[in-house]
Order: C-alpha cells, then structure tokens, then sequence
C-alpha cells in the first residue's frame, strides 16, 4: 500500500532514518534499481544492496561517500534539504567501516542485560520488535518508604515492518525486589499477555498485546504500568533506548513524606559509562515532581536521580 504525503511529513519529523527512507520511496513510488539510477546520474555510486539495508534499519550510512549519497537521495525523493541526514546525526561513531546497525544492544544499556536477553529470547522476540517510538510520556511514582512505588506510561509507536501486533515492556526493579509479587497494568488499547521475571536480577518482562495487527508505517497509541514497591529506597530512575528517534518525557513524583534534598537529570552514553549533561531540576511546591522532555532521542541511557540527604 502506497503511503500518503502526510505521513511521509510525519516520519520526516520523527524518524528513525531507515522508515523515513522507505516511506519516502513508498510515497515517490520508486523502486530501489531506478534509485539507483538517478543517483548514477548525478555522479553518485551506490549498490541496490546498500539501499536496502539503509530502508530496513540494518545499516544506517555513516561514512563521507555515504552521506554524500544521501543528500543526493534528498534531491532524488524530492525531499527537503537536510531532512534525512538530520535523522543520521548525533548517533556517535560508526564500526570500522563507517557503517554500523541502527540499534543498540541491551548489554550496553542495562547491567542485567543478561537477564533481559534470555526472557526476551523465551518470548522469541526480535531485537527491536519492529516498532519505533513517537512519543513516550512516563510518570514514576516514589513512596513514603522512599521506594519505587509504581510508574506508568503512555506510548505512542509507530510498525516498521507488517503484521506487529504486542510490545514487550521492560521494568528493573531496585535492590531488594520480588518481581514476582510486582503488578502489571494493562491501560487503553492493550492487554496483559504473557508475563515473565528473573527474581536474581530483579527484572520483569510483560508482553503487551495490541487490539489490532499494525501495518508498516502505522501509528499506535496504548498505555500500560507496573505497581512496585517492592524494592528498597530508591535514589534514581533510568531509561534505556536502544534506538534513536522521538519524544520522551519522564516525570518523577514524590511522597509528601520522602521529599529529596536534590534532584538531577542526567545521560549516559552506556550503562557503564560517566553520567554527563547533569543539571538541577526543581521540585514543584503543590504535586512534588520533577521532570525533563527529551526531543528526538538518541540512543543511550536518560534519567533523574536525587539525593535524599
């Protein structure tokens, strides 16, 4: 099904890259030899093959002769300047070849990235599920035991491939959880499937299903939540994204009884890696939250943490 002008504005603004590139074919109605063709013309060489792997996400172009091939694709598709290669930049360094794949894996985001990988892997789940956030707003609940009480979030994602149709929602638990006594939260637009936990990493994976099946392209709208408090005192909360692309907009809320004496936002490019880009947030007077909106998300760690002393 051909896409729409609409749509192609749409995941220009959004991206990622490699759907931004396909709904622009799709919309253009060219086929990946006649690409290749009016590139040649304006002197630019690249392989159907590289296309290919540039419009499914397997690579993303990186090195010089490759950018240059896509800003001559922006001339080709007919498309504003700058507007594919602003969804390239910001992505740090590319492997040895200049080109690397699009995603990033867990075990640079997560600590108990083992234990992710083998529920997620129990579940026979791709690496990136074939959707891609639009926005993700998540609020986070901090108790009056200074614990992780709860969070819930509302998302917005858009399918990459035909036939997509659950989500598997990630929740880390702090030190001291029982993921098995935490509860998960279906909100609009989804149910609860299967649900499966590693107690020694304190991680939970619940599969999310959808009330239809997505077609590349789509966009979809569900909300869902987990009900903690399980865990000890809470000094952080953290988001990893294994992809670039979106909004974010994380908002921590504390018991009037267990206010922090500071709080911070910060990034990290890995899980190991120095937390950089802190600044001071301010805690509002009447509902005690703070929060930070994160436009066009790169792929890393973001987060708040708070001193309680």
């Amino acid at each position: 099904m051909r896409q729409t002008e609409t749509e192609l504005t749409q995941v220009l603004h959004t991206g990622p890259f490699h759907l931004a590139l396909r709904t622009a074919l799709s919309v253009r109605g060219l086929p990946l030899h006649r690409v290749q063709h009016h590139l040649a013309h304006r002197g630019v060489k690249l392989g159907v093959t590289s296309l290919s792997y540039w419009q499914q996400g397997v690579r993303r172009p990186r090195r010089p002769e490759s950018l240059r091939a896509v800003r001559a694709l922006e001339d080709v598709l007919a498309l504003p300047d700058d507007s594919l290669l602003r969804l390239l930049r910001g992505d740090g360094p590319g492997g040895s070849d200049g080109e690397r794949p699009a995603a990033r894996s867990y075990r640079s985001l997560l600590e108990s990235s083992g234990a992710v990988e083998r529920l997620l892997a129990a579940m026979e789940s791709p690496v990136d599920g074939g959707l891609h956030t639009v926005d993700h707003q998540e609020r986070v609940r901090i108790g009056a035991r200074r614990e992780l009480a709860g969070r819930t979030s509302l998302h917005v994602v858009r399918a990459h491939r035909d036939g997509v149709d659950r989500y598997l929602a990630i929740h880390r638990g702090d030190r001291g959880c029982a993921p098995a006594r935490i509860r998960v939260r279906a909100g609009e637009n989804c149910r609860t499937g299967r649900v499966r936990w590693d107690a020694d990493a304190g991680v939970l994976v619940a599969e999310l299903l959808f009330d239809t099946r997505l077609r590349s392209g789509e966009t979809y709208v569900f909300g869902y939540g987990f009900e903690d408090g399980t865990g000890g005192p809470s000094d952080e909360y953290v988001r990893g994204f294994t992809f670039g692309g979106g909004q974010y907009v994380l908002q921590v809320g504390f018991d009037a009884g267990a206010l922090p004496v500071r709080c911070r936002r910060f990034e990290q490019s890995s899980a190991g890696a120095a937390r950089a880009a802190r600044r001071d947030l301010t805690l509002t007077g009447l509902h005690r939250t703070v929060h930070v909106v994160e436009e066009g998300v790169r792929p890393g760690l973001v987060g708040i943490d708070w001193d309680w002393e």
